[in-house]
């Protein structure tokens, strides 16, 4: 049985897999903000004795999982599957960034790092087939990471506080390498708009107050699902009438 010309089987394992990494977001979430070792005989013998499975999470990254089967699909080669495979592995970081960003207000150095390193040897394994595509995740590094820099620089000045934390300037720089200059710009301008819709219904609600911080991380995780479930030219499109009022004809 086939869907979308995938067999069935990788549905399966794909869910099954997107249990135990749900579950792997879960235990970042306790140990990264603790800046504690992941990996240790004691740490794994006290998680025994303490285990509760998240069944939000695992269900979350399991459904996130079989959908980017179905929309990437399986191909014959290692190359082809990249961008499937990257976005497996992005994904419980991504859902680690966004859990312990809107508890904590923080985005663990650690876990950027994890993200940026990562990235940085996908751009090597692209190079190999296409040059032309590694130094494009490489701008995208470095745009995804200055336009926010810039943003927490420019709010310092003019604030005299940080308009952005550095852990988000962190988080859109490692992402630039998964997604390259034109989705993380992509990115940067929806996580910007859901920023400022969201933001208004919390304020609105009375969930969040007006002297209250908000954080930024979950709406850079938001648009970077939202990239890379619809293509480039479709969002670019969407924004182009939000932007322009309805003016843009394409």
């Amino acid at each position: 049985m086939y869907l979308n010309d995938v067999h069935i089987v990788y549905y399966v394992i794909a869910a099954i897999a997107g249990l135990f990494a749900g579950q792997l977001v879960d235990w970042l979430n306790k140990r990264l903000p603790e800046y504690g070792s992941i990996i240790s005989k004691d740490i794994i013998r006290e998680y025994k004795i303490n285990f509760k499975p998240n069944y939000i999470l695992m269900l979350i990254n399991s459904v996130i999982y079989v959908t980017l089967i179905y929309v990437y699909g399986i191909q014959d080669t290692l190359i082809a599957n990249l961008d499937l495979v990257k976005f497996i592995i992005l994904t419980p970081m991504l859902l680690s960034a966004f859990v312990i960003d809107y508890k904590l207000q923080i985005i663990p150095n650690r876990l950027n790092l994890t993200m940026f390193e990562i990235g940085i040897i996908f751009a090597f394994i692209y190079g190999l087939s296409n040059v032309a595509i590694t130094i494009n995740m490489l701008l995208g590094m470095l745009a995804g990471g200055g336009i926010f820099l810039l943003i927490t620089l420019v709010g310092g000045i003019f604030y005299g506080k940080e308009a952005m934390g550095f852990g988000d300037v962190k988080l859109m720089g490692a992402l630039g390498l998964y997604f390259g200059l034109s989705n993380i710009i992509i990115i940067t301008l929806v996580s910007f708009l859901i920023g400022a819709v969201l933001s208004i219904i919390l304020l609105i609600t009375k969930i969040k107050k007006t002297d209250e911080y908000i954080p930024f991380g979950p709406f850079i995780v938001i648009a970077t699902y939202i990239s890379m479930y619809i293509p480039f030219e479709q969002i670019k499109a969407v924004l182009m009438q939000i932007f322009t009022l309805g003016m843009y004809k394409g």
